[in-house]
């Protein structure tokens, strides 16, 4: 039998963003712990530990990307929002996180963040000022896309079968 998971997407907002360089797995893991523990106990600590994990974390955009098992991720679900700091080697960043999409799969919530990030970029566009902001907005818009991903993974895995 195997075990079903959920994926969180989650945004990490820091008061100050040049905070984000400190971030790690670890850090982010810990303080994520910690707040189930605190909002459902032992029991709540027991059950998100089991195969709680951070399985992605941009430290440029914020971007975390949760674990957990099926039967418990409204736990950890719930936590989240009780999360007002992370506590780095003695140092509190005040931050929150923001819970962006629940998926059964890794590549759901990819698909997820690709047409949220356009969404953000358009955003963006509609406020440029200057002609250079909106050439490269527009190419960034471009390039969302993951058809160019899949075709990357696809023509290294040709390369290797080549040789």
């Amino acid at each position: 039998m195997r075990f079903k998971s959920r994926y969180l997407l989650c945004e990490l907002v820091l008061e100050d963003p040049r905070l984000r360089q400190n971030i790690s797995q670890g850090l982010i893991l810990h303080n994520v712990k910690e707040a189930v523990a605190r909002t459902h106990g032992d029991f709540g600590a027991a059950a998100c530990a089991i195969s709680l994990s951070v399985k992605y974390l941009n430290a440029y955009t914020g971007t975390v990307l949760l674990r957990c098992r099926k039967d418990f991720y409204q736990l950890l679900w719930s936590s989240l929002p009780f999360i007002t700091s992370l506590d780095n080697r003695g140092q509190r960043c005040p931050c929150f996180i923001n819970t962006l999409h629940v998926g059964g799969t890794i590549r759901t919530c990819q698909k997820f963040l690709i047409q949220y990030n356009k969404k953000q970029l358009l955003r963006l566009l509609q406020n440029c000022t200057n002609h250079e902001e909106r050439k490269a907005i527009q190419q960034s818009i471009a390039s969302c896309s993951l058809h160019t991903v899949e075709e990357a993974e696809f023509s290294v895995g040709e390369e290797e079968e080549m040789e």
